[in-house]
């Protein structure tokens, strides 16, 4: 039980899920801090009033939309990087790789036929009924 448990935690897809959400972290406070620093400021001085722009006071309820297009602007710089960084070239990646497989024969020969109905009956059979 606890090498079966040493297996799943060691297999590499869960090493890279570990590293991945470290960096995705990382990255995310990277953003926010830029977007804090740049980003907030220029709205403050867009929407007026120094560190409280882009505040709206209704009734001495106070509606920060600025914060909002705040977090908005960090939503789309992390999605472009995440897009630009990790997506088109795993796309790229996957379709090089893709590219030298060999396309399988039109016609099958008749004995992987054979095999593949083989195949199909026996996990059929195995299937409990419903």
């Amino acid at each position: 039980m606890i090498k079966g448990f040493k297996d799943f935690l060691l297999r590499g897809n869960i090493v890279d899920l570990a590293v991945a959400v470290v960096i995705g972290t990382a990255f995310t406070a990277l953003v926010a801090s830029f977007t804090q620093s740049f980003i907030d400021p220029l709205l403050g001085l867009i929407g007026g009033g120094g560190p409280d722009g882009m505040t709206l006071v209704v009734d001495s309820q106070k509606f920060t939309f600025g914060a909002f297009i705040t977090a908005c602007v960090t939503f789309v710089i992390t999605a472009a990087v995440v897009y630009f960084a990790i997506v088109l070239p795993m796309k790229a990646l996957n379709e090089r790789l893709a590219r030298g497989k060999e396309p399988e024969p039109e016609g099958v020969a008749e004995d992987i036929q054979l095999l593949r109905e083989i195949r199909d009956s026996l996990a059929r059979q195995q299937r409990p009924p419903v």
